[in-house]
């Protein structure tokens, strides 16, 4: 038995075979050669079930693969059936049972590079130690949370905080009056405002700053700053369809900046993840292999920040205007009782396909990701 594996079991019952004639050494050729077995004493062929897989997935996350001879083959294969379990529209909206408290710590005025204002918003929360943000474009918006008034406090300490009307100048003491917002408050009348423009981004460190073309998260969050920074009349020539629709009067837009970065598996996996694609997987099985969701993202913060910023449906029954190419976003983000209306879906389309290629991000990986978030997370970019 030196020859079987060592998996055989011993304690295999013998078979035996009839002689195929009458004399007591009349044995067949293989098994009589060199084996030293008589009959009845063979061990019978191992059955499929004792055979050792030829991948052996890790145990932990980030685990040492133990891979054959090709790496790339043995991943698709051996994790195929869990994929399209997982990563084939399967996965419903993450909504929470009840949404978390948020609070409005600090705001501040950004002048931007373009030349539009836009205030920073910085938001805690009773679910992470975690400092989420909420980009405003316009005056309209406002967080309640933000101005509410603090025991004790003094108009400086309100001033200082963001807590304050129209815009800050040297010499300002009130928090609560402001001359020039005054006077522009009264030129602008009763004009009825468009539901404004919302975006919900997910941190993404390698697509904002490390210039990364494996993904679009930058160029997305750009061109969510663009189209609510402006009036129609003021965007470019190359302005995509979904601007078409904003008016002069629109009443700005929000951009919630989450802190989930990769997909919420955080920057060390998607790396890690990243490592993978270069073997060959995409986006969602890398995730996947590394034994994390698709996508483990949730949204029941962004759904509380917006209606801390006056965009839920309690007091803006209009609804808000969603910049997004994930259908199931817009679910997650109206909240488990429907906190927040969300009038329309307003895709991104990337600026390469956009362009002819003219411009955008154009690499191969870019168009395997897209392709992806396509066939295999739902996503509609038209």
């Amino acid at each position: 038995m030196a020859d079987l594996p060592a998996h055989a079991s011993p304690k295999l019952p013998p078979q035996s075979h009839p002689p195929t004639s009458s004399g007591p050494d009349a044995l067949p050729d293989d098994a009589s050669q060199g084996s030293g077995i008589t009959t009845g004493q063979q061990t019978p062929a191992l059955p499929n079930s004792l055979l050792s897989p030829a991948f052996t997935p890790p145990a932990t996350p980030g685990g040492t693969l133990n891979l054959t001879s090709n790496p790339t083959k043995a991943l698709h294969e051996s994790q195929a059936a869990s994929i399209r379990h997982q990563g084939e529209h399967t996965k419903a909206p993450k909504l929470l049972s009840q949404l978390p408290q948020v609070e409005c710590i600090v705001r501040a005025r950004i002048p931007t590079t373009n030349g539009a204002e836009m205030f920073l918003h910085l938001y805690h929360n009773d679910m992470d130690n975690k400092e989420h943000l909420a980009i405003v474009f316009g005056n309209k918006i406002r967080s309640q949370s933000l101005d509410r008034v603090y025991p004790g406090e003094t108009e400086m300490d309100r001033m200082i905080r963001g807590a304050y009307v129209g815009k800050l100048h040297p010499g300002r003491v009130s928090s609560w009056f402001d001359d020039e917002k005054n006077a522009e408050s009264q030129s602008e009348g009763q004009t009825k405002v468009e539901p404004p423009l919302v975006r919900i981004h997910s941190e993404c460190y390698t697509g904002e700053t490390a210039w990364s073309a494996r993904c679009d998260c930058g160029e997305q969050l750009d061109e969510a700053a663009r189209l609510m920074s402006f009036p129609v009349e003021d965007l470019s020539s190359d302005a995509p369809p979904e601007a078409q629709s904003l008016r002069s009067h629109s009443a700005g837009g929000v951009i919630i900046y989450l802190r989930q970065e990769g997909r919420g598996i955080g920057l060390g996996e998607k790396l890690k993840a990243y490592n993978l694609q270069d073997l060959g997987s995409d986006t969602v099985e890398a995730n996947l292999l590394l034994r994390h969701p698709a996508d483990a993202r949730s949204y029941g913060l962004a759904t509380a920040m917006l209606m801390d910023l006056g965009c839920g449906a309690d007091v803006n029954p209009d609804g808000v205007r969603l910049l997004t190419n994930n259908p199931d976003k817009v679910r997650a983000i109206e909240g488990p009782n429907r906190e927040v209306l969300v009038k329309e879906r307003v895709p991104m389309i990337p600026l390469a396909w956009r362009t002819g290629g003219q411009r955008g991000i154009k690499s191969s990986e870019i168009e395997g990701y897209l392709k992806t978030k396509i066939s295999k997370m739902g996503h509609m970019i038209q």
